[in-house]
Parts: structure tokens; sequence; C-alpha cells
């Protein structure tokens, strides 16, 4: 035992001697790099098909109102109800307009007996002017007086029409058969003429009435427009663009677009809501995942990895944005390769390891 103590000794010190250097020059381990997630990014012709949510509306509606002024005595409709085109949805006080009537009556009868006497007084006139009993003067006096009354019978008949006329004028007639959309005044109230008491939107052809953002219309949709009923997407119309709005809403920054139906399906029925698809024109563009999109001062940009594995932040224009994806016109080019996961680590000229996403 003391013989083998004094030959491990020198075994130990020479090892210590070996593990000593080798940790005092040895350098620390390496960090993994950053794992990210890229698509290489390929140009493609995008024909998009975008839906948007509208109503079906009247093509043609009418504002009613009495073409008399006076107080509304009676009302037999309701909104949302179905009328003909002769019936009668509201009616005026009349008291004022009978009287007229029988005023007018009364001055036509007065002239008409003015004119019994003048036709009789001429006639004797005539006659004895034929005779020799009269002179000219009385009998051109006679023929004036019967002119004269005469005309006064014209005009008190015309005035009686008009009476009549005023009196039916307190009738409010639908004119069209349609639905009752809205309703502005209410039995008692006193309206002039021409005041806005009754909107009907009139049976015949529908449109489909939807509000489009102003970029939309620049590249006007390919075809016709498919609309279908929100509650119902089986209930199907195939429509045209029949009207665009000259003037953007200042609201809302739409632009009323109107799409005309056709043969409308009796589900489609007024106010129902529906969704209009449209396939726009193709354009060419680079399709990434809304994931890779990021932000450089007030405009987007994204990641692009180089071949040395690091990446670089470009600002990139995105023309549209799709459900689940964006369509770029400029800042990558195709082949390209774009981080779409875990860009919220990267820094410029950060080294990274890639993992590969496919391609959109």
């Amino acid at each position: 035992m003391p013989g083998i103590l004094p030959r491990l000794l020198p075994l130990c010190f020479a090892a210590l001697l070996g593990v000593a250097p080798a940790a005092a020059d040895g350098e620390p381990s390496p960090k993994p790099l950053l794992r990210v997630k890229v698509a290489t990014a390929v140009a493609s012709d995008l024909a998009p098909a975008i839906t948007l949510t509208g109503d079906v509306q009247a093509r043609y509606t009418s504002d009613l109102s009495f073409r008399a002024a006076g107080k509304i005595a009676t009302r037999t409709v309701e909104v949302g109800q179905h009328v003909t085109a002769d019936q009668v949805l509201a009616t005026l006080d009349p008291a004022e307009q009978t009287a007229n009537l029988q005023n007018a009556r009364a001055a036509l009868a007065s002239a008409q007996a003015l004119l019994t006497q003048a036709q009789l007084g001429f006639a004797r006139q005539k006659s004895l002017m034929a005779s020799g009993y009269t002179t000219r003067s009385a009998f051109d006096n006679a023929e004036q007086s019967l002119r004269t009354t005469q005309a006064a019978v014209d005009s008190a008949r015309a005035a009686l029409g008009t009476a009549e006329e005023q009196l039916g004028f307190t009738e409010l007639r639908a004119g069209v058969a349609g639905i009752v959309t809205a309703r502005d005044a209410e039995v008692g109230q006193v309206v002039s003429a021409g005041t806005r008491v009754f909107t009907l939107a009139q049976d015949g052809p529908r449109d489909a009435v939807f509000e489009v953002y102003e970029a939309l219309l620049v590249s006007p949709p390919n075809g016709g427009i498919a609309v279908a009923l929100q509650s119902d997407p089986s209930v199907t119309a195939a429509g045209t663009v029949r009207e665009i709005a000259p003037t953007v809403n200042p609201t809302s920054g739409t632009v009323r677009v109107k799409i005309d139906l056709g043969a409308t399906p009796p589900r489609m029925s007024l106010g129902a809501t529906v969704l209009g698809t449209g396939h726009f024109r193709a354009q060419r563009g680079i399709v990434l995942p809304w994931s890779a999109l990021f932000r450089q001062g007030d405009g987007p940009a994204v990641w692009v990895m180089g071949p040395d594995g690091t990446v670089a932040l470009r600002p990139v224009t995105v023309t549209r944005y799709l459900d689940d994806a964006m369509v770029l016109s400029s800042g990558v080019e195709a082949g390209q390769r774009v981080v779409t996961a875990g860009i919220q680590f990267l820094r410029p000229g950060q080294r990274v390891e890639a993992v590969e996403g496919g391609v959109p």
C-alpha cells in the first residue's frame, strides 16, 4: 500500500496539469439561433371573390302627400301594409272644401239665371229690330249683356269644377300598388299641401343595395353579382350592376351600389338582408399570411431573410387584404424568404434558423 501511493501521486498531478490549461483556454459555448417560421414568396395572379352585406329595396319609391292643406281626419293604413293603386290611405277634414263647393254651386245657379234673363232680352230685341221698333243701340246692349252673362256662367262652371277637385284632394290615394314603408303624419295633425305623409315602395323590380368602399370600384367585378339571402343562402339570384352613386357618403366613406336582381325570388322580400359576391379582375402580386405583417414607422413592413441567415426589415405596399392573407405589390420579390412567425423577437441583422412554412 505505501508503494502504490507514491506512484499514484504523479499521475494525479499530471491529470490536474492537463485539465487546467484546457479549462483556461476554452471558449464559452455559443447561444442557439432563434428559430423562426418562413415562407417563400411566390408571385401569382389573384382574382379574389369579395362578399358584402346589403338589403333588398324597391327600385321606385314615392312620397305621398295631400294636394290641399287641412287637418288629417282619418288614416286607414299602417307601415308594412300592401295597398292597391286606387286605395284611400288618409283623408282631411272636408268642411272648408265642402263650403267652397256649395258656394260654387250657388254662384253657378245665379249666373245661369242671369243668362236666361239675358237670352230672353236679346231675343226680344232681335224681334223688335227685325220689325223696326227698336234702336240699334238697344239691340247692341242686349247682345253685350248676353255675352257677358254667358262668360259669367262659364266662369262659375269652372269654379265649380275647381271646388269639386279641391274636395277630391281631401282624400289621399296610393296611385300605384306597393308597400307603405314610412308614415310621417298622424290623425289630428294639420298639414300643408305637399307635406309628406307616407312613403310607398312600389311593386315591381327590386334592387340589392350595398355600401361599397371606393377602392373596390377602381377595378369593377367581372361578370354578374351572385346575391344570396343571408338567412337562407340556398335562396339566390343573379344580379348586375345597375347604378353607382356619383358621390361618396361623407359619414361612412362608402359608395352606394345598386344591383338589379332581375327575377327576384319571393323570399327576398323588401328589406331582406342579402349577401353579394363579386369576382374582381385578377391582379399580379405576392400573397403572404397576415402573421408576416410588421410595422416600420407609419407603414407596413415584413422581415426578409437573406442567404446568410440574417433578417432585414423591408417596407411593403399592401394592395388588398383577404380573409387570411394579404397581397403585396412591392417590397418583396418572388423567391425571397419572408418570416411569418416569430417576428416580434427579431432585430435588423440578426441571424436566425429558418423553419420552412411552405408557400401560402
